[in-house]
């Protein structure tokens, strides 16, 4: 084992001799706080990801990460090249460029030009090859009404992957091409539109059962697992039948929302609740709401039009869970959001203790609630004693509204 992997592996509390997967969720300009976090990973890690990773996986922006990450970028460089990447993807396509009246919103031409610049025409294999660096990335295949999963595996010296002759800028293109934001790639479209915006299930399965089988070992296995934050729909119950605003807007937006994040907390819980067995799960994320937020240290933060906010812990839940994954604005907000959860992960004020006298995470192991075993950071609201009342009284039941 290399010098740097093997320090990784100490600095980062993972068994030796045990295989990486990174997995980085879709979120758009959201990304950013990703980044404060993976920025952290490598100052304690001691190197870049590419340098100890085994295999990078991402969905959408997530793919964005992972691609640069393939390509040998640390993320410090990473950050400043997908500044310059988020400013050129969202161009409006014209001053008429509406997501549901006039869609798409925006013109990709910038962008993959950009992406063109940065990458050229590698391929999955190409890089594979000269980094050795195995990937997996999502898109929906809407022609064939399925998933299509971007993969590329050097096990034992076979290149495994069907794909593995596309280039990667193509499929970072497919992998971020929401519809209403963006138009297809062709047949292609956002790899998170319907259940493979966390894309860390798909990315464990191709390694231990499919490309990787054998290469991979689930008790030899750590997977790090990063979400984007995620804006959370805490509805009141009298009002579930008569939301705010028009109601085919909010149900379209609802049910595309709450699908991918339904089905990413499903393979978190199924990890998390050892159905691999053996398999060494960390997962960070975080919910944009003021129960989470206040969890965290506290920061300056930059001027908020028409919000009478100056430090993270003032932001109302009408705020935060209303940051648009194209909303540009929020930019800035989401970089202080991601660099206060950092610090709630490695607090600074450890930093220069030994390893083992540390008591925050420092990304050892998953980011847990000691008593409710889900995310610590990722908030649900829920009244069980009305639910079993309600549900248990047939008059209730009798009394509600049937259209």
């Amino acid at each position: 084992m290399d010098t740097s992997k093997e320090t990784a592996l100490k600095n980062l509390g993972i068994k030796p001799g045990n295989k990486i997967i990174l997995s980085i969720d879709g979120g758009g300009i959201r990304g950013i706080f990703t980044l404060q976090l993976l920025k952290r990973l490598e100052e304690l890690a001691g190197s870049p990801c590419y340098e100890w990773c085994d295999m990078v996986a991402g969905t959408s922006t997530g793919a964005i990460i992972a691609g640069l990450i393939l390509s040998r970028n640390d993320a410090v460089t990473i950050e400043e090249l997908y500044i310059k990447l988020v400013a050129r993807v969202f161009t409006k396509r014209s001053v008429f460029a509406n997501r549901f009246y006039n869609p798409p919103a925006f013109d990709k031409k910038n962008y993959r030009n950009l992406l063109k610049t940065l990458l050229g025409n590698s391929t999955l294999g190409e890089l594979n090859l000269a980094n050795g660096l195995d990937c997996l990335f999502t898109s929906k295949d809407m022609a064939a009404g399925e998933e299509t999963f971007f993969s590329c595996i050097n096990n034992n010296g076979n290149i495994q992957g069907t794909y593995k002759s596309a280039l990667l800028r193509g499929v970072m293109e497919a992998t971020m091409s929401a519809p209403t934001y963006f138009s297809p790639l062709e047949r292609f479209v956002d790899g998170g539109t319907t259940t493979y915006n966390n894309p860390v299930g798909s990315a464990v399965l191709e390694a231990l059962f499919y490309g990787g089988a054998g290469k991979y070992k689930q008790d030899e296995l750590t997977v790090f697992s990063f979400g984007t934050a995620t804006s959370l729909r805490f509805v009141d119950p009298a009002k579930a039948g008569n939301p705010k605003g028009p109601d085919t807007l909010f149900w379209l937006n609802y049910v595309m929302d709450e699908t991918s994040k339904d089905a990413s907390e499903m393979q978190v819980d199924l990890f998390r609740g050892g159905l691999i067995a053996g398999l060494d799960f960390r997962r960070f994320q975080l919910s944009l709401d003021t129960a989470a937020i206040h969890k965290l240290p506290d920061k300056k933060i930059e001027h908020i039009p028409e919000v009478e906010a100056d430090w993270l812990h003032e932001l109302p839940d009408e705020v935060l869970a209303h940051i648009d994954m194209s909303d540009v604005s929020r930019f800035p907000l989401m970089k202080t959001i991601g660099e206060a959860a950092a610090d709630y992960i490695c607090p600074p004020e450890e930093s220069s203790l030994p390893l083992a006298d540390r008591k925050g995470n420092w990304f050892k192991y998953d980011l847990l609630d000691p008593v409710s075993h889900r995310g610590a950071l990722v908030t649900a609201h829920g009244n069980v004693d009305a639910i079993k009342s309600h549900l248990s009284n047939p008059d209730w039941i009798d009394s509600q509204p049937t259209s």
